[in-house]
């Protein structure tokens, strides 16, 4: 039976060894502050600043007031080039939108002809292409309508939308904080597997095993001094960068998010010994944590949702503990659910927790017995 006493000594053994390794210390500072920030604020998933030209070959008053919506901070201020300038100008990048108002535009529209104008779009800028066009294609449509007369009583159906949550769909409120979410992932394996090579790249693993104390107590100790700290960087993390820095509002309970993540990090950490035991060097296990974090970030729901995945994915990601700690987490801090929702999530961690960690403690304790 593990001892408590012995547990909590080697865990301090822990955050002193901690303490000790610089690198580590840089990796988890940046990841919950300037990582998170950078996420939150330099990704953007909105059109914003857009450059974009226009050949106006009717030069009416319809075109000129289809120039005058392409409004900052959407589009920059629309460039007027000649026909010949198009290619050229896809070509160098210096627009992403080239659009071509045809001569007639306006008597057509008129007469009831229905002009078409032609859009031109540089689809390297993916999103930019993607989001763009489709505000371009509305912003035309309303100001043809305006000058028309017809206004929206064509529509034989009004579309009434209401965006919970997220009102002003700023990204930055989805990426801050899955930024945190995938870096407790990522940092609670690299803490507790890096803690492990560690004491056997520096020998330190013998000194243990002739002292009184089982493998079990060696685990654990690994696991809770470093799922301690990751514990109180995301705490601070919530606070500081992403509540103060970033302005995010927070809609649920963070000491119900922060009870689920203490929750999932013994899940994660024993994912850390596990590796731990498999590589011989740190570069091995580097390489390992590839295989394994980007696809548990990726597949997790965090990235792509759940439901956009092929089903036997879906399925089989529902065996992995982050799956639900993405899932339970989205719920508590977006939509603010109470624990009368979250409970099978949280119960879906624990039990697979358990499942890792005992896996995890039978390899520990194989590979600690080969030692001997």
């Amino acid at each position: 039976m593990p001892r408590l006493a012995t547990i909590w000594r080697l865990g301090v053994k822990e955050l002193y060894s901690l303490r000790a390794d610089p690198v580590l210390l840089v990796l988890i500072l940046w990841a919950f502050s300037f990582g998170v920030y950078g996420a939150g604020s330099g990704i953007s998933h909105e059109l914003h600043n857009a450059s974009i030209a226009i050949v106006d070959e009717d030069r009416s008053q319809l075109s000129a007031r289809i120039r005058d919506a392409l409004l900052p901070p959407q589009f920059q201020p629309p460039e007027l080039i000649s026909f010949a300038e198009i290619d050229p100008s896809l070509d160098k990048g210096r627009h992403t939108f080239v659009m071509v108002i045809p001569s007639r535009f306006q008597a057509d529209a008129l007469a009831g002809r229905q002009p078409a104008i032609q859009l031109n779009i540089d689809a390297t800028a993916m999103m930019q292409a993607g989001i763009g066009s489709g505000y371009i294609q509305s912003i035309v449509a309303q100001e043809a309508a305006r000058f028309l007369g017809t206004g929206s009583a064509a529509a034989p159906v009004g579309l009434e939308t209401r965006i919970a949550f997220n009102p002003n769909l700023e990204s930055g409120w989805f990426t801050g904080v899955m930024e945190i979410i995938n870096n407790v992932t990522m940092l609670s394996i690299i803490l507790t597997g890096a803690a492990l090579i560690r004491e056997r790249e520096h020998g330190t693993i013998e000194h243990l095993l002739v002292m009184p104390v089982t493998p079990s107590e060696i685990m654990l100790a690994k696991v809770w001094a470093n799922a301690g700290v990751i514990l109180v960087a995301v705490a601070l993390s919530l606070w500081l960068v992403v509540e103060r820095a970033l302005a995010v509002p927070i809609a649920g309970s963070i000491p119900l998010f922060l009870s689920g993540v203490a929750l999932y990090l013994f899940s994660s950490s024993a994912i850390g010994i596990f590796l731990a035991t498999i590589a011989r060097s740190m570069p091995q296990f580097g390489l390992l944590l590839m295989l394994i974090v980007l696809p548990m970030n990726l597949l997790s729901g965090g990235m792509t949702p759940i439901e956009s995945q092929p089903a036997l994915l879906q399925h089989l990601m529902q065996a992995v503990a982050s799956t639900h700690f993405v899932s339970f987490s989205q719920a508590i801090l977006y939509r603010g659910a109470g624990f009368d929702l979250v409970w099978p999530e949280f119960l879906a961690v624990a039990v697979i927790g358990m499942a890792f960690l005992t896996v995890a403690g039978l390899r520990f304790r194989r590979s600690i017995a080969a030692m001997r």
